[in-house]
């Protein structure tokens, strides 16, 4: 009986962390019921298994450790104790997904399993994308199309809003387009990644979301570097220098308006506001915070005075900046562990990288890399972490690649 069990949780386990990707292109609540099984199927697994069964060690445990931690001494100064708590769960969703990835991801075919999966999600998003600005509703969800403050056309696809889109797209992209341009693989399966790759490039282009954009170009950029590819440097170059004169008129026009400031073209008006909002949060509370997730409840008692006259701000926001908002809830302490997290991450990255030697895991491998790096640099100008809808790509993108650790002695 236990043994049954133990062979049904696995292919639960390994079904649900292979569909998560593509389930969150559709809905949270198909992610969150593939979390949900993965979740419950390996605590069964650690049970059964009692006492000789431990929890997978990885290098981001004790960071993550801590940023649990110093997100539980935000407690002390919170506003919505029932807020915090639902906070705190968040972080135990988190450390499943990726406790759950880097432990029961075995062999190299579930690996492109998972990346088949993600090659689909995007895919179909670039192609929900193109559908929604043609007919004007993405045929998944039936999402409308959005318009900006400068009346640009913005597609949104099944998300509830175009830079979702951009941060779904913009973190799964990078996989796709490493193994599209340096995986060495017969001529159907490089058509089928390359088509991919191009959809989700597209993709990122219909949102209009600088963040998404900027994210993927230094993902791609990391990519040309790494492998030593003057080509797609060059590629990218070209591709920036042609995007300033082929952008849309809308774009030309606002960039006068604000007489070219770049500040305010990267962030908009109303975002450099809240960031010297936040920032006066942190000021007031550098160490522990505000609460883990009571940002938008107390940004109105640090509004300043200045930076309301330079451009008013709601009373409940985000801070469009995922490092703001963590030190604004968690504290100075909280985002320190986060950025420790991310040096153990990418160390560790780089070290399997080098160590691999199946040609297929090491470009993987790289890709994540960029992934990772995508969605960091897109967390400047957007509280990525914080979207209940996508944070959880950023935990399961960590927990696949530590995952690649283990094949290591096998792949030589």
């Amino acid at each position: 009986m236990k043994e049954r069990a133990l062979k049904a949780s696995n292919f639960l386990i390994q079904w649900s962390i292979i569909m998560i990707p593509f389930a969150v292109a559709i809905s949270p609540a198909m992610a969150n019921t593939f979390i949900g099984f993965m979740t419950f199927f390996y605590l069964l697994k650690k049970f059964l298994n009692l006492p000789q069964r431990s929890f997978f060690k990885t290098p981001i445990d004790t960071p993550f450790l801590l940023i649990v931690i110093f997100s539980g001494l935000s407690f002390i100064n919170s506003v919505d104790l029932s807020d915090s708590i639902h906070g705190m769960m968040k972080w135990v969703k988190y450390a499943f997904i990726f406790l759950a990835c880097a432990e029961e991801i075995r062999d190299i075919r579930q690996v492109k399993r998972v990346v088949y999966s993600s090659l689909f999600g995007v895919a179909l998003i670039g192609l929900d994308g193109l559908f929604q600005l043609k007919f004007g509703f993405d045929f998944i969800r039936g999402y409308g199309l959005q318009s900006s403050p400068i009346d640009l056309t913005r597609a949104t696809a099944s998300f509830p809003n175009p830079n979702i889109m951009g941060i779904y797209l913009s973190a799964l992209a990078p996989l796709v387009i490493g193994l599209a341009l340096f995986h060495k693989t017969d001529k159907k399966e490089k058509f089928l990644f390359v088509f991919a790759a191009l959809l989700a490039a597209l993709g990122v282009y219909l949102t209009f979301s600088r963040g998404s954009g900027l994210g993927l170009f230094f993902a791609l950029f990391f990519l040309g570097v790494f492998k030593r590819s003057k080509a797609l440097i060059a590629c990218l170059l070209i591709l920036l220098v042609i995007f300033s004169f082929v952008m849309p008129q809308k774009i030309k026009d606002w960039t006068k308006d604000i007489r070219y400031n770049p500040l305010v073209f990267l962030f908009n008006q109303d975002r450099v506001s809240i960031y010297r909002n936040t920032l006066n949060m942190i000021r007031h509370h550098p160490f522990i915070g505000v609460g883990v997730n009571t940002f938008s409840k107390n940004y109105a008692k640090y509004k300043l005075k200045e930076a309301e006259e330079y451009h008013p701000t709601m009373d409940k926001t985000y801070s469009h900046n995922m490092y703001l908002q963590m030190g604004g809830e968690i504290g100075l302490l909280g985002l320190l562990a986060f950025l420790w997290l991310l040096f153990r991450f990418f160390k560790d990255n780089l070290r399997t990288q080098r160590s691999l030697k199946d040609h297929f895991l090491r470009v993987t491998c790289m890709s994540l890399f960029a992934c990772v790096l995508a969605f960091l640099i897109n967390g400047m100008t957007e509280t990525s972490l914080y979207y209940s809808r996508i944070s959880m790509i950023f935990w399961y993108l960590m927990g696949c690649s530590l995952a690649l650790r283990k094949f290591i002695k096998e792949s030589g």
